[in-house]
């Protein structure tokens, strides 16, 4: 193997050559660039001898990839803030969005109340022969200036007005009278049979201070009769309104005046000027501005300072004119003989300036003793003549909800208060396994055709879970569908009280559990 040998000493010294050729060029590389510092060229030499005569190699790697090396060097220095990471997280996230001050959710656990409320003026509203109406959220926002006022605080400080994008200004409604007087003349309703008995419910807004039983958006029961001027009808609206509430198992007592004819109020607010300019100082800073504006105000103040001057103040009865006198006696007449309690109150004017004749509102004591308005209404035989129509007699009430469901949950144990809540069903639906959830999914159609309605819970895999929710619920009995029983064409009716189950054909379960609703 001599040669062999031979042949790699060759080579060994050739690659010492060309290592000490390349150490010299770098070595007169370094010098050119620092000439001054000789000891550099040797350092220079002594790496470059240890690297093994790649250091072109090595320079083009780092070179192909610098900003790997800048952008991990930048991390190093740059770390980033606790509370930026934290805000990064949030906005990964999603920001929280709450609701808008004054708005609210009817959340399910209340549902109970809402839903009495709601079937109950339904109810109440069809056994008078109101028809069911409509009318847009938002109007023309002229309408409600109009019709409701200027120097009212509704039209001042609390409704909502903005302009659309053709440049219009529009306003959320506020109360449903104007919209109600509005449609009966966009719908040429005076060519119908009269009078147009009408009935909603929905949400109406005003920017007040929200407060409990007072928010930004509210809902309200209304009725309203159009087309005719009797104090039979004045008196079926209060009829209507108080055993609503009744109904409800809210006692309530009718508080009522009246506020004559325009005439007969622009008389009257000569003399309560008059009276009220002489106690001004007496008066609070908000009804001394309302003498100007709006004098009738001042007697719905509800400021302790201004009680003992409003209960000496003049009072409007006594300025009414003969027909206006006669016609508020019939309506006590008839809540006379309808045993409907009621108050008289010269106080009370309503704080819109539509009404005419008859005003009202009904009060119901809290559990702190406080009076608290549920509702009100009167008579307004003007207003959809000021708003273009002919001239047409009319009046209505409106029940505030959230109040009638604030009242509800303090009397929840008095049984008329859910009484037109939807009943529960006796009847639960368990299910257990992939093909009984599919056919119990027909079976609870088949019985709803039947109007039979089943609780149920689709989400849950775990009959334990299912008796347990069950149970919670109340219901008498729970109809049990498993693998086995799809195979077999059955189900189970399981009895909760006693634990006794019994098994019955798939096609006989509307008929078995009629039986038990019966």
């Amino acid at each position: 193997m001599p040669p062999r040998k031979t042949s790699s000493k060759k080579k060994t010294t050739a690659t010492k050559k060309v290592k000490k050729a390349a150490v010299k060029k770098t070595a007169k590389k370094t010098v050119k660039k620092s000439p001054t510092k000789k000891s550099t060229a040797k350092k220079t030499t002594k790496k470059v001898t240890k690297a093994k005569a790649v250091p072109k190699k090595v320079a083009t790697k780092k070179e192909k990839n610098p900003s790997a090396s800048l952008g991990s060097a930048q991390g190093k220095k740059e770390k980033k803030d606790p509370s930026t990471k934290a805000q990064d997280k949030k906005k990964k996230k999603g920001e929280k969005i709450s609701p808008l001050r004054g708005m609210r959710d009817l959340h399910p656990k209340d549902a109970k109340f809402w839903r009495s409320v709601y079937r109950a003026s339904e109810q109440m509203a069809e056994a008078y022969n109101f028809e069911y109406m409509e009318v847009p959220v938002l109007e023309d926002a002229k309408l409600f200036k109009r019709s409701i006022g200027k120097g009212t605080d509704v039209v001042d400080k609390e409704m909502y007005v903005f302009g659309d994008k053709d440049g219009e200004d529009i306003g959320l409604r506020p109360e449903f009278t104007a919209g109600f007087a509005r449609a009966y003349i966009t719908h040429g309703m005076q060519s119908d049979p009269q009078p147009i008995k009408v009935w909603t419910s929905g949400s109406l807004f005003r920017h007040d201070r929200p407060q409990k039983g007072r928010y930004r958006e509210f809902r309200q029961f209304d009725c309203e009769t159009m087309g005719t001027r009797d104090a039979a009808v004045d008196a079926e609206l209060i009829t209507v309104a108080y055993n609503y509430l009744k109904d409800l198992g809210l006692e309530t007592t009718v508080r009522i005046n009246s506020i004559g004819s325009p005439e007969d109020r622009a008389n009257y607010v000569i003399e309560l000027t008059a009276y009220l300019r002489s106690k001004r100082s007496y008066l609070s800073d908000l009804s001394k501005k309302r003498i100007a504006k709006n004098p009738l105000r001042v007697l719905d103040s509800k400021d302790p300072q201004d009680r003992e001057v409003i209960e000496d103040a003049p009072q409007i009865i006594d300025w009414l004119s003969e027909d206006s006198k006669k016609f508020f006696m019939r309506v006590l007449e008839y809540l006379d003989h309808l045993e409907i309690p009621y108050i008289l109150d010269p106080t009370l004017v309503r704080g819109l300036d539509y009404y005419t004749d008859t005003v009202f509102e009904f009060f119901r004591a809290d559990e702190e003793g406080s009076q608290i308005a549920l509702g009100g209404g009167g008579r307004y035989d003007l207003l959809i003549e000021q708003l273009g129509g002919p001239a047409t007699p009319a009046a209505g009430f409106a029940i505030g909800l959230d109040r009638v469901v604030n009242a509800l949950k303090d009397i929840r144990n008095n049984p008329k208060a859910l009484r037109h809540a939807p009943k529960k069903s006796p009847v639960y639906f368990a299910q257990l396994g992939d093909q009984a959830r599919q056919q119990a999914l027909r079976l609870i159609e088949d019985l709803r055709q039947e109007n039979i309605i089943t609780y149920h819970n689709l989400g849950k895999s775990s009959l334990k879970s299912q008796l347990e929710q069950a149970n919670k619920i109340g219901v008498s009995h729970t109809l049990i569908l498993g693998q086995k029983e799809v195979q077999d064409g059955t189900i189970i009716i399981r009895d909760m009280e006693s634990g006794i189950q019994e098994i019955i054909d798939q096609h006989k379960i509307v008929k078995e559990v009629s039986k038990l609703l019966s």
